[in-house]
Order: structure tokens, then C-alpha cells, then sequence
């Protein structure tokens, strides 16, 4: 499962709206990203990250909420380390009887 989460910009690097990218933390992880698709956002704002690109700009209540959730699904450790989420458990087939 891949998740969008929400991040607050510290920085902006470059005018190119193509190649714009920003700092953005992640309640405390810091990664870069692309901010291609938010042409309008500027530090200080919550945005929605997915595969590295800003996909929304959001507000920091709903951030907050979406922050609440992860960690009660313990998902921000996850962030931390790099490792992908556990995957959920797969179907067995093929028995035979």
C-alpha cells in the first residue's frame, strides 16, 4: 500500500516551476521534494507528498489529524528508517482435499 502524506515546507530551491523542489518535514524527517505540481506553495505551507511530488497543499489542521492517524498506525516509524510498510498478509490458494 503506498501512502500520500502531509509534510510542512521549511525551504524552496530554484524558479523553474518544473524543476522547483522544496525541504519539507515530515513530523520531524526531512526529504527533499518536488513541488512541480504546487506551483503556488510556499514554506510554511502543509502539503500532500506521494512518491516524493507535492501533489496538494492542505491545511495544518487536516495535517495534524493525518499525522494523528499514522502514528496511531504506527506508520512514522516507517518514514524514519526507510522500510516499507509491513505488506498486509497474502491469500493462500491451491489447497487441495
Amino acid at each position: 500500500m503506498c501512502l500520500a502524506v502531509p509534510g510542512k515546507i521549511l525551504s524552496i530551491a530554484g524558479d523553474d516551476p518544473l524543476t522547483r523542489s522544496g525541504k519539507v518535514s515530515f513530523g520531524g524527517i526531512t526529504k527533499e521534494v518536488s513541488l512541480a505540481y504546487v506551483p503556488e506553495a510556499k514554506p510554511g505551507d502543509y502539503v500532500i507528498v506521494h512518491v516524493g511530488f507535492a501533489l496538494s497543499i492542505v491545511d495544518e489542521v487536516e495535517a495534524n489529524q493525518v499525522f494523528e492517524y499514522l502514528r496511531r498506525m504506527d506508520e512514522l516509524k516507517d518514514l524514519a528508517d526507510g522500510s516499507p510498510p509491513p505488506s498486509e498478509p497474502s491469500a493462500v490458494s491451491g489447497s487441495s482435499g
